[in-house]
Order: structure tokens, then C-alpha cells, then sequence
């Protein structure tokens, strides 16, 4: 088995964007009359923080991971996402929370590369799930227009949308509907590797690498979030999540600890430790399989 070894520097991972997250901190509110770069940055350069049963996990954002690709170099391509006009077919609450989570990952792909009409689409799409999810509140006529009016603003645009997804989560929350959430988070997170598998394919770089590889700890903090809830719809789904979590046990990893360096002049504090992963080619064609096969059926789904 060829098994490659590599090290990134963690400053690698350390990356700063605008998040389409659904249970992070803060809800930070624009100012009336705010619009395209009047919008102020916000603190949703953040995973995902879970608790469960007073454990606390993070999930990587689905923002971080379109934003990796991008900067990859890999070129923008529609026909990797969830079709937008499919959002009719989905007839139970299970299949309408997955598809949200996968196309609220697929609005920031294409919003990542400044694709203004496909936004307008997979906006379209979010808006009719959550409707029908019992959410329209935090896409209300209001937020839309914001929305719309921003759409060619990339920045803007992720942060007005990542403001409607904290407004969904909190509402879903304080009405008890928090399996909801579960099942959003989880169908971002599915879309966010199934992004990651194909872009690696098409340009292999070390970071998407490490990006697929170091989901080992994110995926077991879904399955006990999902586990949390005891979802009958979700039994399958967590079965295929516990047969990918197979795949990862032998997918290791190692933190070399180096002393940060100051520089005092710019009163800068450099981080020089690494984190060294080992996964073989055939792992990472087994979790792109189980992926792939996971993705298909949440977005295939009819009934």
C-alpha cells in the first residue's frame, strides 16, 4: 500500500471568510440603509461548535472548504451541485433539512466564484425548503430583497445569507426543532466533502488533502449529534456514516510542536508548529465512494 506522508503548517488552515454556518455564535445585525460594501465584516469565520450530551466538537465550515477550492485554482463547475430546480421533490422534513444543508453549501459554492445568476437559483431553492421547513422568518421579504439587492457582491452576500441561516438555526432551536438543525449541518458537511473529493480529483493539491483527511474528527462529532437525537429517518444515514468512520480509523494524525517566533517590531507572533497526516490513495477512493454514494441518495431522494 503506498501511503504518503505530508505536513502543512497550520497558518495553512488558518483561513479567514465569510461563513454560511448554522449554530455559530453571535448574530450580528446591518445597520438600516446598509448595503454592498457599507456591510461590516462579522465574526463567521468560525466552524461549526457542537454540544453534545456537554461535549463540545467542531465541524469545519462548508465556507472554508468552497473557499480552499477556489484559491486551489480549480475552476468553477455547475454540474458538481444539486440541480436548484430538484427542491420540489423533496416531500418529507428529513429529505427538506438534508437538501437545505446541501444547498446552502452549494449557494456559497457559487457565490465563492461570483456566479450571480446560479446564486439567484440556489437562493430560490433555500428559500422554498425553508418555507416548507416552517423557517420563512429568516428569509422574509425583507432579508430577500437585501439578498437580491447584494447579489453581485460576493462579501455581502455570504454574510447576508449566513445571517439568515443563524436567524433559521435559532428559531428551529427555540421551537425545539433542533433535529432540524442536525440534519442541515449534516447535509452541508456531506456537500463540503463531496466538493472536496471532486476537486481533488481534478487538481490534487496537499491542503484539499488534509481538507478530506482531517474530517475524521468532524464526522464522529455528526454521528454523536445525529445519535443525540434518535431520528428513525436517520438510521440508515448513520450506518453510512459509521461505515465512512471505518474508513478513517487508519487515517492518522501526529501535531509537531514548534516554538511560535515574535516579531516584536510588528508585535506578531508566528505559529511554526505542523500537523503531520498519513492516508493512503485506496482510503481516500473508499471515503470518495461513500460520499459519493451517501450524496446520491439524500439528493435522489422522492418520498
Amino acid at each position: 500500500m503506498n501511503i504518503k506522508n505530508f505536513k502543512l503548517n497550520t497558518k495553512v488552515i488558518a483561513l479567514g471568510l465569510a461563513s454560511l454556518l448554522i449554530y455559530s455564535c453571535g448574530d450580528p445585525k446591518p445597520t438600516e440603509g446598509e448595503t454592498g460594501d457599507d456591510i461590516p465584516d462579522t465574526d463567521t469565520v468560525k466552524a461549526v461548535a457542537l454540544n453534545v450530551g456537554g461535549q463540545l466538537f467542531s465541524v469545519p465550515s462548508p465556507m472554508q472548504t468552497a473557499l480552499l477550492i477556489q484559491k486551489s485554482g480549480v475552476a468553477y463547475d455547475k454540474t458538481i451541485l444539486n440541480a436548484g430546480n430538484k427542491n420540489g421533490q423533496y416531500t418529507t422534513d428529513y429529505a427538506k433539512a438534508l437538501n437545505l444543508g446541501i444547498y446552502g453549501a452549494d449557494l456559497g459554492y457559487v457565490s465563492m466564484y461570483n456566479q450571480t445568476q446560479d446564486a439567484i437559483g440556489y437562493l430560490g431553492a433555500v428559500k422554498n425548503l425553508a418555507d416548507k421547513l416552517g423557517v420563512s422568518s429568516a428569509f422574509d421579504q425583507s432579508t430577500m430583497k437585501r439578498i437580491s439587492d447584494n447579489i453581485s457582491n460576493k462579501d455581502s452576500m455570504l454574510m447576508l445569507v449566513g445571517i439568515a441561516y443563524r436567524a433559521s438555526d435559532a428559531y428551529l432551536k427555540t421551537n425545539k426543532r433542533t433535529e432540524i438543525s442536525s440534519l442541515i449541518l449534516t447535509g452541508g458537511w456531506i456537500e463540503s466533502m463531496y466538493f472536496s473529493i471532486i476537486a481533488y480529483n481534478k487538481k490534487p493539491t496537499d491542503e484539499i488533502k488534509y481538507r478530506i483527511a482531517e474530517q475524521k474528527q468532524a464526522l464522529g462529532s455528526i454521528i454523536k449529534l445525529l445519535n443525540s437525537h434518535n431520528l428513525p429517518d436517520a438510521a440508515e444515514l448513520t450506518n453510512q456514516l459509521s461505515e465512512l468512520a471505518k474508513v478513517y480509523e487508519s487515517v492518522t494524525t501526529k501535531y509537531n510542536f514548534v516554538e511560535p517566533t515574535t516579531d516584536e517590531a510588528k508585535k506578531t507572533t508566528f505559529i511554526n508548529s505542523t500537523t503531520e497526516i498519513t492516508i493512503a490513495k485506496e482510503q481516500l477512493d473508499e471515503i470518495a465512494a461513500k460520499i459519493s454514494a451517501i450524496r446520491d441518495k439524500i439528493i435522489n431522494a422522492k418520498s
